[in-house]
């Protein structure tokens, strides 16, 4: 067996256990220690693996994220992030005060709601351009710098214009989730959504199921601040005890998805 098929099943094995030892290797591909080590050195210089002692793992963080304009016409996704995001337009009433943070998936939201005379504050530059062609909404776009890759607004000024409002629900996006909570790879945008859920009665999550399992650099918060978690599968056994653990409100959203 060639070394590039024996490192495509040492992720595989990976995938699924999330450790592998030299020992594993060795029986798996029927090879020596050495080979095995020659083999993990590999996937590590190609960054997809940790090297312990005596094996190796998958990383815990997830490095990078692609750009928003790349999330946003992700084929993979996109019709499950319209399912989620209609889900969670169907649960505004007219009148409600909103905050919207600047992922993808509350663009969609925010791209079908239906409901009128909200008063929405937001950092996404997108969404607040479309929800001004709507009729009956007012729309707060927060002041501050304005990240070019990702297109949300942040920094002092952003947390400061923050603190003047409070709303009936948050709708928001997330990069990562596990059971120990939300993640983001920035924080300055972390800041700003942390911020966010302060300000609100209502926390509403949105995430489809690629989400799960990931973790991030900087800590959000805990799941105890989500209230309703909209996504378009099951969670697994164990977050899904977790998440009914701290009463969270699971809704699947149905679409033309698996």
């Amino acid at each position: 067996m060639y070394q590039e098929e024996r490192l495509i099943g040492i992720m595989e094995f990976l995938q699924v256990h999330h450790r592998v030892s030299i020992e594993n290797i060795c029986e798996l591909f029927d090879i020596s220690r050495d080979t095995a080590r020659r083999d993990i050195i590999k996937l590590e210089e190609q960054g997809h693996i940790l090297r312990t002692r005596g094996g190796a793992i998958l990383p815990t963080l997830s490095r990078t994220i692609a750009n928003y304009n790349e999330r946003l016409h992700d084929q993979a996704t996109t019709d499950s992030k319209r399912a989620i995001g209609q889900l969670a337009a169907s649960l505004l009433h007219d009148g409600d005060y909103l905050l919207l943070d600047a992922s993808t998936t509350v663009q969609s939201a925010a791209e079908q709601i239906r409901t009128k005379d909200h008063v929405v504050v937001t950092n996404s530059i997108d969404i607040a351009s479309i929800l001004n062609q709507k009729e009956n909404i007012a729309v707060h776009l927060l002041g501050g710098m304005l990240h070019p890759e990702h297109r949300f607004i942040y920094g002092a000024r952003a947390l400061s214009n923050l603190r003047d409002y409070h709303v009936h629900k948050l709708l928001l996006g997330t990069c990562a989730i596990t059971e120990d909570g939300i993640t983001d790879p920035y924080e300055e945008e972390g800041y700003i959504t942390k911020e966010m859920m302060r300000r609100s009665d209502q926390v509403i999550l949105l995430a489809d199921h690629t989400k799960f399992g990931k973790k991030h650099f900087h800590r959000i918060s805990g799941l105890d601040r989500i209230d309703i978690l909209i996504t378009d599968r099951e969670p697994d056994d164990a977050m899904k005890e977790t998440l009914l653990k701290h009463q969270i409100d699971i809704m699947i959203a149905k679409g033309d998805t698996d």
